[in-house]
């Protein structure tokens, strides 16, 4: 029978949706070739020779299973230009975005997403000061030198990096200046560019009653742990004749605790401890820098070889992609490591205008007017963005405060002192002294540098920038009109303190407050962290003699939560006094043994935790509504100290600060307790399969796998649960913690530890992208100085 009008248009329609499908096919697997051998050409170089110009003599590169590099130069010059051809084989997409987040020029790479990041970071200018920066700067011969090794090794690759297919560009060639933006971003990472703090604490100052600011906002607490002085006490409870919330049927919106600073968990430690408490005689640090964790990790391992005075010298350590030299590690001589120092580098200045067009501002030399620069933001693929920064003599606008006053910020970053390559010096420092002379006088964002030398000797520290005030003290806003406050500049490095020898011949930071009386009026208080994790860090080393460097990873791998110790207490006590039958008997056994560590499998350490945040909230939370009534940006966590206040409340339990709401802070604490509860079931009914590993799971992402569909997982790092958290040495959270760990002694680099996340290699396609993790993850000890060769590689001059 002859088929239908309508068959022969379904057989047909068939036909032509097969040929279709056979035509995306083909496209598909063309392109997919085609991405393939895209990605195949993009691969770092490993083995054989290449012709470069830029080198004055040939350098060798040598590859160990972990791709991490050592580099034997005729000069440091050749190093540096060899460093950043290394850094552009592997990681010039991560060094493109460094640059690009500090110079607010993201948009032009990723597109509209970013304006308004961009836009954001724009008003400090940066892309200008660096170029500025880079002009004046001393050993200038470096910046230029890396940056053509960064060039040459961005075209020795067979095809541009992977990234820039996805994004449809390509990739911009590097300049001198882009090494400065990169430390430029780092400021952007370690210090505030807003001057939240102060601006918290300005708003709790004017808001708040005296007595009652000086409780809340207070300078320390019994937790704190300082190389200097004692620990800061709380400050006494204010009497009902001060504030009184029983009168009062609130005192304003109150503030979620915690919201923002429960997710992460930052910070870093380091410590040392001199040749007499080792088992071998030899001084030993220890660093962990905990910061954001990505793919690929921010930190680059390398192992740097070249001639100084009459034999060579070897430096091994981490570096930064964009920048060409060693940010932390050990030159055989001398060793050294950072943590943020949280020192004040920054103030909110009140403009006082002279008239009604707000254009012209009071200034000790008379009236001024402001500046205005248009900044052009390029977005790819839509129209550009401008945005017009306005400028005066102490700094950019960058808000209007609670009473609606013009604020300026004046940063340490934007002065031409903020940057340098001083950290090429610390790479030849022979000792302890000379070191410690090196990092007064170096320009990063400061830090606390922890030094251990050859001869077992140990010091503490700071380098980087501190600006010397005069005036108001600079922890709360206030005008410079008239010239009674203000900078004089930046201090001198014997205006900084250090710490060299002490006779514990034990040295810690932790991001917390390391000294007290001259020395903190100096450096000011840029909010420091809270005392717990530098205290258990010190009680630790105070019982530690002979100590080896598998003592102080096992410190780093610290999971014991001594901090919420006494919040388990109060928890099981507030359980005692429920009802029988209100919680189940499994759950409150569980609270009852809860371990005492952030441990994945811990289901007590998690209720204890969730149970801290709310009794915080519900204790403090009320105290502070009129100042988050006044400016909806205060936020409880930005108050580092507040644990003191919220303990003395606890334990006197003034009925005049509880809030209205509660008949007694039994009634509070029990209140908490539901909280919790409430918390926990929102990942699910059974509060018995509420781990803490169930939170704390890492999500270490690649910057662009959210983009690709399904594969995108491909290029992040695996999802795991990880002991830790952030008030204990073991610094943990899903997207943060330790972007590096290292334990090691001059002069014994061999027996020396390293961990970090991720791999050397930022190429999905590399056998580097990944090797190395799992070691990070579980802890295991992996030595500090690169293995045996596996590749090797040489530059040579193009002739």
């Amino acid at each position: 029978m002859p088929r239908s009008g309508s068959s022969r248009s379904s057989a047909r329609g068939r036909r032509v949706a097969r040929g279709f499908l056979g035509v995306v096919l083909a496209g598909v697997i063309v392109a997919g070739i085609g991405v393939v051998t895209a990605l195949r050409r993009s691969l770092p170089r490993l083995n054989g020779e290449v012709a470069v110009e830029g080198l004055q003599a040939g350098v060798r590169i040598e590859r160990d299973a972990l791709g991490v590099p050592t580099l034997t130069a005729a000069s440091r010059l050749d190093a540096s230009f060899a460093l950043g051809w290394l850094h552009a084989q592997d990681r010039f997409f991560q060094m493109d975005l460094l640059r690009r987040s500090a110079a607010g020029e993201l948009s032009a790479l990723v597109g509209p997403a970013a304006r308004a990041l961009d836009r954001s970071v724009r008003v400090h200018r940066f892309r200008a000061r660096a170029q500025r920066v880079a002009a004046a700067m001393p050993r200038a011969e470096h910046l230029a030198a890396y940056a053509r090794g960064v060039n040459a090794g961005l075209a020795s690759l067979g095809a541009r990096p992977c990234e820039y297919w996805l994004l449809r560009t390509r990739p911009e060639p590097w300049l001198p200046e882009d090494i400065v933006l990169c430390v430029f971003a780092m400021y952007l990472d370690l210090q505030s560019a807003d001057g939240d703090f102060e601006s918290a604490l300005g708003v709790v100052h004017d808001v708040l009653p005296s007595a009652l600011a000086a409780f809340v906002a207070a300078n320390g607490t019994t937790w704190d742990a300082p190389l200097v002085g004692p620990a800061f006490e709380t400050p006494a409870i204010p009497g009902p004749d001060v504030v009184d919330l029983r009168r009062a049927t609130r005192m304003g919106a109150s503030i979620d605790a915690d919201s923002g600073e429960e997710v992460e968990a930052h910070g870093s430690n380091n410590w040392a401890m001199s040749g007499a408490h080792t088992a071998d005689g030899s001084a030993l640090l220890a660093g962990d820098m905990h910061l954001g964790l990505a793919v690929p990790n921010i930190w680059y391992r390398a192992s740097i070889v070249y001639p100084a005075g009459n034999g060579t010298r070897r430096v091994t350590g981490i570096t930064l992609p964009g920048a060409p030299a060693i940010i932390a590690g050990s030159n055989g001589d001398v060793a050294w490591a950072f943590t943020n120092s949280e020192v004040d580098v920054s103030d909110l200045v009140l403009l006082e205008f002279e008239d009604a067009e707000r254009t012209r501002v009071s200034t000790p030399d008379g009236p001024r007017g402001l500046d205005r620069h248009a900044e052009i933001i390029a977005v790819h693929g839509a129209p550009d963005d401008t945005l017009i920064v306005v400028e005066s003599i102490w700094g950019p606008v960058i808000d209007t405060d609670h009473r609606g006053r013009t604020r300026v910020l004046r940063w340490i970053a934007h002065d031409l002192a903020a940057v340098d390559l001083g950290l090429l010096e610390m790479e030849e420092a022979a000792s302890v002294d000379e070191a410690v002379e090196i990092a007064n006088r170096t320009r990063i964002p400061t830090q606390n540098c922890v030094i251990v030398d050859r001869a077992g000797r140990i010091a503490w520290t700071l380098m980087g920038p501190l600006p010397r005030r005069f005036g108001a003290a600079g922890r709360l806003p206030c005008s410079w009109a008239d010239g009674t406050n203000g900078w004089d500049g930046v201090r001198d490095a014997n205006e900084v303190p250090r710490i060299v020898d002490p006779p514990s011949g034990r040295i810690w930071t932790a991001n917390n407050r390391s000294v007290d009386g001259e020395w903190l009026g100096r450096i000011g208080d840029g909010g420091y962290a809270l005392g717990a994790r530098a205290q258990q860090i010190r009680d630790a080393l105070g019982v530690l003699e002979r100590a080896t460097p598998n003592d102080f990873l096992q410190l780093q791998l610290d999971d014991r939560a001594l901090f919420l110790a006494p919040w388990q207490q109060l928890m099981r006590e507030t359980l005692e006094l429920a009802p029988e039958g209100r919680f189940d008997a499994e759950f409150r056994r569980q609270v009852k043994a809860w371990g005492g560590r952030a441990a994945v499998e811990s289901v007590g350490y998690r209720a204890v935790r969730e149970f801290r945040s709310a009794v915080v909230a519900e204790a403090i939370g009320p105290l502070l509504g009129p100042c988050r009534a006044a400016d909806t940006r205060v936020q409880d966590w930005q108050l580092r100290q507040r644990e003191g206040a919220v303990w003395r409340l606890l334990q006197e339990r003034p009925l005049h600060l509880l809030d209205a709401r509660f008949d007694s802070w039994d009634d509070l604490l029990a209140a908490a307790l539901d909280s919790t509860v409430v918390r926990l079931r929102r990942w699910g009914p059974a509060l018995t399969q509420r781990t803490w590993g169930e939170l704390n799971t890492t999500r270490i992402r690649h910057p662009l796998s959210r983009a690709i569909p399904v594969a995108g997982r491909w290029l992040d790092m695996p999802r795991t649960a990880l002991p830790g958290d952030r008030d204990m040495p073991r610094v943990q959270s899903p997207t943060a913690g330790a972007s590096q760990r290292m334990v090691v002694s001059p002069g014994r680099e061999d027996r020396g530890f390293f961990h970090m996340p991720g791999g050397q290699s930022g190429h999905p396609w590399s056998r580097f992208y990944r090797n190395g993790h799992a070691d990070w993850e579980e802890g295991r000890p992996t030595p500090f100085l690169p293995g045996p060769v596996q590749h090797t590689l040489h530059l040579e001059p193009k002739s």
